[in-house]
């Protein structure tokens, strides 16, 4: 069901083992949390992958800094966007929101594979 409250939305950039992107979007007192391993702006263009990570704390929506070394996710992150969302529909396996970020902007869609953690990414094509 719709809802009409505004969420907050952050994509944090994160130079660990491997260079990705986190999309992290707030539900239920958390940040429901997604692993792109390739440039988030090509959602706008593609289908990507967005694999489902753990929940982080909802404090974590203003990280920026170095996770040490011996630590999960260890390596600089820092925040490429943020703002908020709108859930349109949420589903198991369908989350169609509205971003108003100050990059990313629109309506955009996780969809799941099963039975996996992996998710397609990507905006939705605008209604002529």
């Amino acid at each position: 069901m719709p809802s009409s409250k505004k969420l907050v939305y952050v994509v944090h950039e994160h130079w660990a083992r491997n260079h990705h992107f986190d999309l992290r979007l707030e539900r239920k007192g958390v940040l429901k949390s997604w692993a792109i391993p390739k440039n988030i702006k090509e959602a706008n263009k593609r289908r990507i992958l967005a694999i489902q990570v753990d929940d982080h704390s909802y404090d974590y929506k203003d990280f920026e800094g170095i996770i040490e070394e011996g630590q999960y996710g260890a390596g600089k992150v820092k925040i490429w966007d943020k703002g908020t969302y709108e859930p349109i529909s949420v589903k198991n396996k369908k989350i169609v929101f509205k971003i108003n970020g100050k990059k990313l902007k629109g309506i955009y869609v996780l969809v799941k594979f099963r039975p996996s953690k992996n998710w397609l990414f990507f905006k939705k094509k605008e209604q002529k």
